[in-house]
C-alpha cells in the first residue's frame, strides 16, 4: 500500500544506532530486501517536483506493482538528513542532493549509493534584504541556509570564498551562516533576523515575496546555467538484488517527467498538492508558477557538475575525504539507460 502520510524522519539517535549495527552498510540488509517494498526518500520542496508527481499521481504505486512490490515514501527537510537515512540502509531509493551523494559515497568508501538519474537543475538563489547590492555589503550579515554540509550551504560558502568572504562553520567570519529549516529561515527574514539566505525553491521564492531581492541566481554561476540541484541514488545492495524493483522506480521517475514536460500546469498542481499535505502548507500558486521558471527537470545526472560541486565541498573544508578513484563508481545508469532506448530517448553518461 502506498503510504501518503510520509513517516516523520528518523531520529538522531535511532539512526547513529542503525549506522552501527550495519557498521556502516558492512552485511546491512536494506528495506527492500527484507520484503516486498520499497521505500523511496524526497523533500517537501519544489526542486524534487519528480518525485513529488510520481508519488502524488501513484505512478511509484503502478510501476512497482508492475514487478510484484510496493512503494512507501518519507520525506526529509534537508540532504545531511537524508544522507543519514541513505547511511543507515532505512531508504532503499532517495532523491538527493549532489553533495549529501557525494558525502554518502566517501564516507562508506563508495559502498552505499549509486546514483542511478538525473532530476533536477536549478531552483537555488541567495535573496536578501534591501540596501545589499553587491558581496561586499554583506560583512556582518546573518545569512541562513537549510542545514550545515547541504548543497545550498556548499553553494553560500563557496561563493563567499570566492568574493573574499569568510564564514566559519560555527557561524563566525566576515558572514555569519546560520543553518535553519527553510520555513523557519524565510520566517527569519521576515522579523529580521537573518539578512537573506542561500535556499531552493520555492523557499527562495518565498522570500523575494517577503521583500527581498535575488542577488545570487545560482544558474549564473554554471556552464549554461545546469547545475547538479537533486539526483536518484540507490542502494548498491537493491541495484543488486532488485535490479526489476530499481527499474520500476526509473520508469516512474521518467513517467514524471514525462508528465512535467507534456502538462506542467497539471504538475504545478501536483506538487503544490503534495507539499501541502507533506508540510502543512499551502503553497501560492504565483509562488509556484515563478519557482518553476528556475528549474529544468531531466534524466541527466550532470555529472561533471556533480564532480565541480564536490570540488566546491572540498575548497570549503566541507568533504569528508577526497575520492581515490574520482568517483568512478559513483555513477550506474545501465537500467536508465535501458529506459530511455525503450522510449526512443538519447543515453546519459557518466
Amino acid at each position: 500500500m502506498h503510504d501518503r502520510r510520509s513517516p516523520r524522519p528518523a531520529s538522531a539517535t535511532t539512526l547513529a544506532v542503525a549506522m552501527l549495527a550495519c557498521g556502516l552498510l558492512a552485511g546491512c540488509t536494506t528495506a527492500a530486501g527484507a520484503d516486498d517494498g520499497v521505500s523511496i526518500g524526497y523533500f517537501p520542496t519544489v526542486t524534487h517536483a519528480p518525485a513529488l508527481v510520481a508519488d502524488g499521481e501513484g505512478l511509484f504505486d503502478d510501476r512497482l506493482a508492475e514487478v510484484g512490490a510496493n512503494a512507501t515514501t518519507q520525506s526529509f527537510r534537508a540532504g545531511p538528513e537524508a544522507l543519514q537515512a541513505v547511511l543507515a540502509g532505512s531508504v532503499d531509493i532517495a532523491y538527493l542532493g549532489p553533495n549529501p551523494a557525494v558525502t554518502a559515497y566517501l564516507q562508506s568508501s563508495g559502498d552505499a549509493v549509486r546514483v542511478i538519474a538525473g532530476s533536477t537543475s536549478g531552483g537555488a538563489s541567495l535573496v536578501v534584504r534591501p540596501g545589499i547590492e553587491d558581496p561586499a555589503d554583506l560583512r556582518g550579515a546573518r545569512l541562513a541556509t537549510p542545514q550545515l554540509g547541504n548543497t545550498q550551504d556548499i553553494a553560500l560558502r563557496h561563493w563567499l570564498t570566492a568574493q573574499g568572504l569568510t564564514a566559519t562553520e560555527d557561524g563566525g567570519g566576515d558572514v555569519h551562516v546560520l543553518p535553519q529549516p527553510n520555513s523557519a529561515a524565510v520566517q527569519a527574514f521576515r522579523t529580521g533576523q537573518i539578512d537573506g539566505a542561500w535556499l531552493p525553491e520555492p523557499f527562495a521564492s518565498r522570500l523575494v515575496e517577503a521583500g527581498g531581492r535575488v542577488l545570487v541566481d545560482e544558474r549564473d554561476l554554471w556552464p549554461g546555467g545546469r547545475f547538479v540541484t537533486t539526483t536518484v541514488v540507490a542502494h548498491p545492495d537493491v541495484l543488486a538484488e532488485h535490479p526489476e524493483r530499481v527499474q520500476a522506480v526509473l520508469e516512474a521517475h521518467l513517467d514524471a517527467l514525462a508528465l512535467i514536460d507534456d502538462d506542467p500546469a497539471a504538475a504545478r498542481d501536483t506538487v503544490a498538492a503534495q507539499i501541502t499535505a507533506l508540510t502543512g502548507q499551502d503553497l501560492d500558486p504565483a509562488t509556484l508558477a515563478s519557482a518553476w521558471e528556475t528549474m529544468d527537470f531531466g534524466p541527466d545526472p550532470l555529472a561533471g557538475a556533480l564532480r565541480d560541486a564536490a570540488a566546491h565541498a572540498d575548497a570549503v573544508g566541507l568533504l569528508p575525504d577526497k575520492p581515490h578513484d574520482d568517483f568512478a563508481r559513483l555513477w550506474d545508469l545501465a537500467l536508465l539507460n535501458d529506459a530511455l532506448a525503450a522510449r526512443g530517448l538519447p543515453a546519459v553518461a557518466a
